[in-house]
C-alpha cells in the first residue's frame, strides 16, 4: 500500500500528466519516476532513489528551492511544461502537509525576471483558424498587454512572424503546415518554420517558438464569446472593438483559458483588450526583416549589428520593448507619423532638454512588469520601492515635456503621477527594504506600533544573546565558550571537553558532540522563546501589511500602466532623437506622393563599423512616373547591396517616425517593403537555393502594389546564365509594365545586358558603382553614378578574398578567352551551342548585324598605339559614316 506522501504525489501528478511536476518537500523541489529521469538528464543533476514505504523504491531527483529560477529556465528551454506544487499548509509533525500546484510554467507564461529579456516582450499567442478569415490573440502576462486581430488567413504566418511568440496555441486538429508554409496561387511559401513539440525553432525573423495543442472544445464560438464576456464582466464586446469578430474572439478566449489553467493569479491582471488591424501598419515579411537586418545582423545574426542596436538609446526596459515594436511596425498613417516626428524634432533641438529628460528616465524602473508582479503577489519589496521612486519622477517629466506645448501635449496628458499609490508605498515600505518579507526589514519603522514593539523585543532578546558569550566567559572562566544556534536545537552554549570540569551547575545539557558539550540555561531559554515568538509574530505582521500594500497598489494598476505606456513612448522618442543627434540624421519630408528622394544617404549600421567619415554617401531619386525601375550594375564588393539596403532602411526609419541618415530626405509613403536578397535554401522542405529565390520573387510579384518599394538583388543567378538572364529580364519588364505594379524598384544585377532595357522602357534608369581601373590597379569608389557598368571584376574580388595566386592567374587567362568568344561558347574545351554566331558578342535583345560586325572587326584590327590624333579622328569619322549608311 502506498504511503500518504506517495498517494498525494500521484493524485497531483494525475491532474498534470503532460507536465514535469516539481513537488515541494521542505527545502527541495523533488521529482519522481519518469519526471526524475528527465530532470536528471536535462538539468544534469544526480538521479537517486527513495523508499516511499511498503518496499516501494522510486527514482528521485531534486533541486534546492532557492535555486528554482535557474533550474526552471533550463527546463523551459528544453521545452518542458513545469507544474510547481507548493506546500499550502505549515508542517505540524502530526499530519501530512497539504500541497497543490500553484502554477504551470510554459514558455509563454514565464514571469521570472531572470528568465526574460527585459528589452523584448514574451508573447503567448493563439490562432483560431477559419476559412478566408482567422483570428489571432496575444498576451504578455508580464506587462498585461492583451490584443486581438481578425485578418485574412493568408496573412496569419506573417503576423505570427512579426509577433515572434515564445508559445503558440493551436487547436488539436489545426495543421501546422498552414503556418510553416502557406501556399497561395503563386506557389508562395511564407516560412515561419514551426513544427509540433518542444524546442520548435522559428524561421526567418522568428525567435524559438513552442506549439501547444489545445482541446478543440476551447474553440467553440458561442462558449468562447461567453468566456470573454465573463472575464471582463460586460454584456457586449463593442467597447473592446471585437464585437462581431468571431475568430478574434475565439482566439482571445483560448488565451484566457490557457492563462487560467497555467497561472491563475495572472488572470485578474488582464483588465483590458485591444483590437488592432494589420492594415494600419506596414507588413514586413520574414525575408525583409532578415535582409534589412532589423533585429539581428551580420553573418552570424549578431544583435549588436542590427538597425535596432543603432537606434536603441533608451533608458528604460519599457522604452526598449516599445522601440522594438515600432521598428517591426512602420506606420502608414501620415498624421501619426508627423506627430512622432514633431516630438522627435523638439527633443532633437536641445541637448540640455534631452539630457535632463534622460537623467529622469534613467531612474525609472520597469513599471509594466513590476505592476503585474505586484498584482500576482510575487513582487519583491525592492520592486515596490522601485515603483515608488519611478512614479516620483513623473512630476518632473511632466514639467519638462510641458515646455514642448502642442508637440508633446498628447503625451504629457497621459503622465499621471499616481500620487495615492506613491503615498501608500512611501508611508509603509522602507526606502531601501532589505531581505525577505517577514524579517522585519521591509515595513517602515513607525508605520505599525505593534510591529515596532515586536521588532524591539526581538532586538532586545538578540542583544542579550549577543552579549551572553562575553558574560558567560567571564562568569565561568572558560575562555573558548561559544554561543551558537541551529534550527534543530535552537540557541546553545558550547564548552569543549577540556573545560568540562568548569561547567556551572545551572547549565543543562542539550547535545553531546565528539569534542564538546552543548548546554542551555533557563535564562537563555527564556530569551530564545522571546526571539522565536517575536520572529513568528514579526513575520505574521509584516507579511500581512506587505500583502495589503500590494493589493492597494494593484488597485491603481490601470493608471500606473497608462503612465508606464506614456513613459515608454517618451523614452522611445528620446532614443530616436538621441540617435539622430549622435549620428547626423535629418527629419524626412513625408507625403502621400510616389516619389522617393534621398541626398547623401548612408547605411545607419554599416557606417557605425567604419572610421568616421569613411562611408561614401549616395543619392537616390525614384518615382513611379519617371525613374521607377533602376537597374544597378557594378562590381562585387563595390557596395551595390549596401546601397539597396540603405534606401529601404531609410524608408523604414522614416515610417517609424525616425530621422534618417541623409542630408535630405523626401519619402512618399510606402505601403510595403519587399526584398529579395542573398542565397538561401530550405532543405527541410526540399527547396533548392534557386527554388527559394523564385518563390520569394513570386511572392513579391503577387503582393506588391504601385505604392510598394521593391529591392531585388541578383534575380536569376541560381540557374544557368541564359535561364537566369531571361528570368531577370522578364521580372524587370513585368514590374515595369504590369498595371497593378509599376512600383518603385531597385534591381541590382550582374547581367549587364539588362541595361539595354533603359533604351526601350520609359521608366527604366541605369545606375552603376564607379570603379577606378588604371594600369590594372582596381579601386572601388562606392559611388553610385548614372549609366551601366560593363564589368563585374569578379576575378579581382576573388584575389582580394585570398584565392591561390596560380588560380587567379588561370582565371584571368580564361576570362580573356571568354571575353573574346561568342557568348554561347565561353567555356573552354566545349563547342559553341548550335545556332551561336560565328563572331561578335550575342546581345540579349538580338544578334549583331553583319554591318556592325564588320565595323567591330575593323576596330579590333586597328593599331591604336601607332595612330596619330589626326589619324584617329579621320578613322572615327569614316566608321561613323559607315554606321550611318548601314
Amino acid at each position: 500500500m502506498a504511503s500518504p506522501v506517495r498517494k498525494q504525489y500521484l493524485e497531483i501528478k494525475s491532474r498534470y500528466p503532460d507536465a514535469l511536476l516539481l513537488y515541494r518537500m521542505g527545502d527541495f523541489y523533488e521529482t519522481f519516476d519518469e519526471d526524475a529521469r528527465l530532470a536528471a538528464r536535462d538539468l544534469e543533476i544526480v538521479l537517486t532513489q527513495r523508499d516511499m514505504g511498503q518496499g516501494e523504491v522510486v527514482p528521485l531527483a531534486g533541486i534546492p528551492y532557492h535555486a528554482l529560477d535557474s533550474y526552471l529556465a533550463k527546463l523551459v528551454r528544453k521545452g518542458h511544461r513545469v507544474a510547481i506544487a507548493e506546500q499550502t499548509s505549515e508542517p505540524d509533525g502530526r499530519t501530512l502537509v497539504s500541497r497543490d500546484v500553484v502554477r504551470v510554467v510554459t514558455p509563454g507564461t514565464v514571469i521570472e525576471p531572470g528568465m526574460l529579456d527585459s528589452a523584448a516582450n514574451n508573447y503567448l499567442a493563439a490562432v483560431a483558424q477559419g476559412g478566408a478569415q482567422s483570428g489571432i490573440a496575444f498576451v504578455d502576462i508580464t506587462t498585461g498587454e492583451f490584443a486581438v486581430a481578425q485578418l485574412p488567413t493568408g496573412a496569419v504566418p506573417q503576423e505570427i512572424a512579426r509577433l515572434a511568440p515564445s508559445e503558440l496555441l493551436l487547436a488539436e486538429g489545426g495543421e501546422i503546415p498552414a503556418f510553416a508554409g502557406m501556399t497561395d496561387g503563386a506557389g508562395m511559401t511564407d516560412g515561419a518554420g514551426m513544427t509540433d513539440g518542444a524546442g520548435m525553432t522559428g524561421g526567418a525573423g522568428m525567435t524559438e517558438c513552442h506549439v501547444t495543442r489545445v482541446n478543440e472544445a476551447s474553440f467553440a464560438p458561442n462558449a468562447a464569446r461567453r468566456r470573454v464576456l465573463d472575464h471582463f464582466g460586460v454584456r457586449s464586446l463593442d467597447a473592446f472593438g471585437c464585437e462581431g469578430l468571431e475568430f478574434a474572439t475565439v482566439a482571445a478566449a483560448v488565451v484566457l483559458d490557457y492563462v487560467g489553467s497555467t497561472h491563475m493569479a495572472a488572470l485578474p491582471q488582464l483588465t483590458g483588450l485591444r483590437t488592432y488591424s494589420t492594415d494600419t501598419f506596414m507588413a514586413l515579411d520574414p525575408q525583409t526583416r532578415r535582409n534589412l537586418e532589423l533585429f539581428e545582423g551580420g553573418r552570424w545574426g549578431a544583435k549588436g549589428q542590427s538597425l535596432l542596436s543603432v537606434l536603441d538609446q533608451t533608458q528604460t526596459p519599457m522604452g526598449a520593448r516599445l522601440l522594438r515594436r515600432w521598428v517591426g511596425q512602420p506606420l502608414l498613417d501620415l498624421d501619426a507619423l508627423e506627430r512622432r516626428l514633431d516630438a522627435v524634432a523638439w527633443l532633437h533641438a536641445s541637448d540640455v532638454r534631452r539630457q535632463r529628460i534622460r537623467a529622469e528616465l534613467a531612474e525609472v524602473s520597469d513599471l509594466e512588469r513590476a505592476v503585474q508582479r505586484i498584482g500576482t503577489g510575487v513582487a519583491f519589496p525592492r520592486e515596490l520601492a522601485g515603483l515608488r521612486r519611478s512614479l516620483e519622477r513623473v512630476p518632473a517629466l511632466c514639467a519638462l515635456t510641458e515646455e514642448a506645448g502642442a508637440d508633446l501635449a498628447w503625451l504629457t496628458s497621459e503622465l499621471d503621477p499616481c500620487e495615492s499609490a506613491v503615498e501608500r508605498i512611501k508611508a509603509t515600505i522602507a526606502d531601501d527594504p532589505q531581505g525577505d518579507v517577514g524579517q522585519g526589514r521591509v515595513v517602515r519603522e513607525g508605520y505599525s506600533e505593534e510591529m515596532d514593539e515586536v521588532r524591539l523585543a526581538a532586538q532586545d532578546a538578540r542583544s542579550y544573546i549577543a552579549g551572553l558569550e562575553r558574560k558567560e566567559r567571564e562568569r565561568t572562566g572558560i575562555p573558548n565558550l561559544k554561543v551558537g544556534y541551529n534550527r534543530v536545537f535552537g540557541y546553545y552554549l558550547e564548552v569543549s571537553n577540556s573545560h568540562s570540569a568548569s561547567v556551572p551547575e545551572d547549565y543543562v545539557r542539550r547535545q553531546t558532540l565528539v569534542n564538546a558539550e552543548r548546554f542551555y540555561t533557563q535564562e537563555l531559554k527564556e530569551h530564545e522563546n522571546r526571539v522565536l515568538s517575536a520572529g513568528d509574530r514579526l513575520q505574521e505582521l509584516e507579511t500581512a501589511i506587505y500583502k495589503q500594500v500590494c493589493r492597494d497598489v494593484a488597485s491603481h494598476a490601470s493608471a500606473i500602466l497608462a503612465t508606464a505606456a506614456a513613459l515608454a513612448t517618451l523614452d522611445t522618442l528620446l532614443s530616436l532623437a538621441e540617435a539622430a543627434v549622435r549620428y547626423g540624421y535629418v527629419r524626412p519630408v513625408l507625403d502621400e506622393g510616389e516619389r522617393l528622394v534621398l541626398r547623401d544617404a548612408r547605411h545607419p549600421v554599416v557606417e557605425r563599423f567604419l572610421p568616421s567619415g569613411a562611408f561614401v554617401p549616395n543619392d537616390t531619386d525614384l518615382s513611379t512616373d519617371e525613374n521607377q525601375l533602376v537597374i544597378l550594375t557594378g562590381p562585387n564588393m563595390a557596395g551595390k547591396s549596401t546601397y539597396l539596403r540603405q534606401v529601404a532602411v531609410a524608408v523604414l526609419m522614416a515610417q517609424i517616425g525616425s530621422f534618417v541618415p541623409a542630408a535630405e530626405a523626401h519619402v512618399g509613403l510606402v505601403d510595403r517593403i519587399f526584398t529579395r536578397v542573398g542565397l538561401q535554401d530550405d532543405l527541410a522542405s526540399g527547396q533548392s537555393t534557386f527554388m527559394v529565390e523564385m518563390v520569394e520573387t513570386a511572392a513579391i510579384l503577387h503582393h506588391a502594389t504601385r505604392r510598394s518599394l521593391v529591392i531585388l538583388d541578383e534575380i536569376g543567378r541560381g540557374t544557368s546564365t541564359f535561364d537566369g538572364l531571361s528570368i531577370a529580364q522578364a521580372v524587370a519588364e513585368h514590374i515595369h509594365d504590369a498595371s497593378r505594379l509599376g512600383c518603385r524598384t531597385l534591381f541590382a544585377t550582374h547581367y549587364h545586358e539588362l541595361t539595354a532595357l533603359a533604351d526601350r522602357l520609359p521608366r527604366v534608369h541605369n545606375l552603376s558603382v564607379a570603379v577606378s581601373d588604371r594600369d590594372g590597379e582596381v579601386v572601388f569608389l562606392h559611388r553610385i553614378v548614372h549609366g551601366g557598368a560593363d564589368r563585374s571584376y569578379g576575378v579581382h574580388v576573388a584575389q582580394l578574398a585570398g584565392l591561390p595566386r596560380p588560380l587567379i592567374s588561370r582565371a584571368k587567362e580564361l576570362l580573356a578567352e571568354h571575353e573574346g568568344m561568342p557568348a554561347k561558347g565561353r567555356v573552354r574545351g566545349k563547342r559553341p551551342l548550335p545556332g551561336a554566331p560565328s563572331q561578335g558578342a550575342m546581345s540579349l535583345f538580338g544578334g549583331v548585324p553583319p554591318e556592325a560586325s564588320r565595323i567591330l572587326d575593323e576596330l579590333r584590327e586597328m593599331d591604336l598605339d601607332n595612330l596619330t590624333p589626326r589619324q584617329a579622328l579621320d578613322k572615327l569619322a569614316e566608321l561613323r559614316e559607315q554606321a550611318g549608311e548601314s
